[in-house]
């Protein structure tokens, strides 16, 4: 159960209208230095990519066949030391860095170091109810803004990754299916690491299964409901309702496509907060 504090906080995130939102967080420019023309340019990090090393803690703690349809973490059941495990590739990725990869691969990389920290911030707050409870100042909600890691000499946030560098840097709208926010209305945290060779797979399959679940897209009789993901992030969208609708439609189930670009009236939205926990009812 979500304590007062997330359930507040989750409501206001419902109601703040995108715009505004994103006025308040403040996410900053982008960092243009980690731009994928750039990086490819540049040498390789020190060390090499070991994602073995992340795709062995899914394996262990991540739970793919829950009736719903949502994956769950075992956030109970990681061991001491695999949470050591877990942060030491984290820095040991950021040391690398995305330098001399492709594109893709760079994608994978912030991809894989976003959901990595994800996991690693919320085991060390833990047991919690809802990632809104992390907070480091009374004032703030969850872990987004908190310098996690420093990659070539930049402090980096999940917000710095998220909104400075693979939003605007990479414009790739699926980017919203591929990061998990440990919450039940986010799309799953897929069970592989991303890499470079499936990457576009990856993507696609990650949208495809988000609208083909209720907490993603529910259409009854003619009103359509979705994640508020399409709200807090409209503009990474396309613009006109019926160009919106038809990109839905492209993705979402066979037997949605044509109802979806039939929708009249306004779009209702939702987003669950709590815990992508799997000791949760």
């Amino acid at each position: 159960m979500l304590t007062f504090r997330s359930t507040a906080l989750a409501t206001l995130l419902t109601l703040c209208p995108a715009p505004l939102l994103a006025a308040f967080l403040g996410y900053g420019d982008p960092l243009v230095a980690f731009a994928p023309r750039a990086q490819e340019t540049l040498p390789p990090g020190p060390g090499q990519p070991e994602p073995g090393l992340y795709a062995a803690f899914l394996d262990r703690y991540l739970e793919t066949r829950h009736p719903d349809g949502i994956h769950r973490v075992r956030y109970g059941a990681v061991s001491e030391a695999d949470q050591e495990a877990l942060w030491r590739w984290l820095r040991a990725e950021a040391q690398r860095g995305p330098g001399g990869l492709s594109r893709d691969a760079q994608f994978a990389f912030w991809a894989n170091l976003y959901n990595g920290l994800t996991l690693a911030r919320v085991l060390d707050a833990y047991p919690i109810s809802s990632i809104l409870d992390i907070k480091r100042w009374p004032w703030s909600f969850g872990p987004w803004d908190e310098t996690l890691l420093t990659v070539q000499g930049q402090a980096l946030s999940l917000n710095a990754i998220e909104h400075r560098i693979l939003r605007p840097l990479f414009q790739e709208p699926r980017v919203h299916f591929a990061l998990n926010c440990a919450s039940l209305g986010c799309p799953n945290l897929a069970p592989r690491p991303y890499d470079a060779k499936t990457l576009e797979a990856a993507l696609q399959a990650g949208i495809e299964a988000y609208l083909a679940h209720p907490r993603g897209l529910s259409l009854e009789a003619g009103k359509l409901t979705l994640s508020s993901i399409f709200d807090w992030y409209r503009s990474d969208f396309p613009e006109h309702r019926d160009a919106f609708l038809a990109a839905l439609a492209a993705a979402a189930p066979q037997a949605l496509r044509a109802p979806l670009q039939a929708v009249e009236g306004p779009f209702a939205y939702r987003y669950d907060w709590a815990l992508n926990d799997a000791r949760a009812p």
